[in-house]
């Protein structure tokens, strides 16, 4: 069956790949490892570029880096959303906790626009009957309405594979399928050490 994947990078990344030997994933190759009788003919991805922080300068380069492995598989399209910085004041949870208020200044980073980016592509490509299947990488409820348009309006079938422990409550009923993305399938899912593109050779970065 025809199918396209939409994927929520940070979804993805803080479900199952933080903290992991996993993170030098090869998105397409998770796909087809897990969904070996369908026809995948894109996957995008939607992250946003984040930016060196004081306790991890390096982390721009290595997403850089990670965005050149991506662009070697031409089935992955990468869509880019933003992170906006700014500063904001939290309640102190030691203070809160003891039934008092403190405010303290913190500064808060959000990452905008790739769940509005990935329910726009994945209506567009309804509308355009680009798909027969929709395979949804991520646990965001945020998607109950675009994923119900696609299912409901359009007809089409729908896969939920599931970064995270627990299903949705509120995507589990649009689902015609879930897969659980477990270490198993990460770790068979990983890009060679070393990699070319149209600039040259580059490797996997040590600390990744």
């Amino acid at each position: 069956m025809r199918t396209r994947v939409y994927i929520d990078g940070f979804n993805l990344y803080y479900g199952c790949l933080k903290g992991t030997p996993h993170k030098w994933l090869d998105p397409y190759a998770l796909c087809t490892g897990l969904l070996p009788r369908n026809q995948i003919d894109r996957v995008r991805y939607f992250t946003a570029r984040i930016s060196a922080r004081p306790n991890d300068p390096d982390q721009a380069m290595r997403q850089q880096t990670y965005f050149r492995a991506l662009g070697t598989v031409p089935q992955i399209d990468i869509h880019l959303g933003h992170f906006l910085t700014h500063e904001v004041t939290m309640p102190d949870a030691v203070a809160w906790q003891a039934g008092r208020y403190r405010g303290v200044r913190v500064v808060k980073t959000e990452e905008k626009g790739s769940d509005v980016n990935l329910a726009t592509h994945l209506l567009m490509d309804a509308f355009d009957d680009a798909f027969d299947v929709a395979v949804i990488v991520s646990n965001d409820s945020d998607l109950k309405e675009p994923i119900s348009l696609v299912r409901n309006r359009f007809g089409k079938t729908i896969g939920i594979l599931n970064p995270q422990q627990k299903v949705s409550r509120a995507l589990q009923p649009l689902a015609h399928f879930i897969k659980a993305v477990r270490g198993g399938a990460l770790a068979n899912a990983q890009f060679p050490g070393q990699l070319q593109d149209a600039v040259g050779v580059f490797h996997k970065p040590a600390r990744w």
